[in-house]
């Protein structure tokens, strides 16, 4: 599993031809939070490995999950989207704007992050992934943020490439108290 710091895009990520599917992206309403609990635990599940293991962590940070996508629902700076499935959510996606310090690699120090697009198995590679992404991008954009971050697994990275993100040019490190 790879999970590589990637940031961009600067340029307009393409839009898939109009007309072409009969789902559309939309904005999640707090009707959808148990649908993206579950989302969020496939996307853990997929990811692997002891420390992402929803199962062996309880259902204490479901909870928490869902009261935190309650609230970041109204938050401006904060952005969730989806894409209706036959029965529940076929795919979402997260995107958030922290305000850091402006340097001159970062004029107004507004930076984005993209946060947990995932789409349920049985509704991949028919794009659902891609327009949630470009939804968020054209928010981004719209917010006048000036980077992008995310970490991509490693079946996300080859979209994320396509869409303008390269590697963070800063090593990503983390602490845990």
């Amino acid at each position: 599993m790879s999970n590589r710091p990637l940031t961009g895009p600067s340029a307009p990520s393409p839009r898939p031809p109009e007309g072409s599917h009969a789902w559309r992206v939309r904005q999640a309403a707090e009707d959808d939070v148990p649908e993206l609990v579950r989302l969020r635990a496939m996307l853990f599940e997929t990811l692997g490995g002891e420390f992402f293991n929803p199962s062996s962590a309880g259902d204490d940070w479901r909870d928490a999950l869902g009261r935190v996508l309650k609230q970041k629902l109204t938050d401006d700076d904060a952005q969730i989207l989806v894409v209706d499935g036959d029965d529940g959510l076929a795919a979402c996606g997260i995107g958030t704007i922290e305000q850091w310090f402006p340097g001159p690699h970062s004029r107004n120090g507004r930076i984005g992050h993209v946060i947990g697009v995932v789409t349920a198995p049985e509704y991949r590679r028919r794009g659902y992934s891609r327009a949630v992404m470009q939804g968020l991008l054209d928010w981004f954009r719209g917010r006048d943020v000036v980077r992008v971050d995310l970490y991509a697994s490693t079946g996300g990275e080859p979209l994320y490439r396509e869409l303008g993100f390269d590697d963070h040019p800063d090593p990503a490190l983390y602490w845990r108290p």
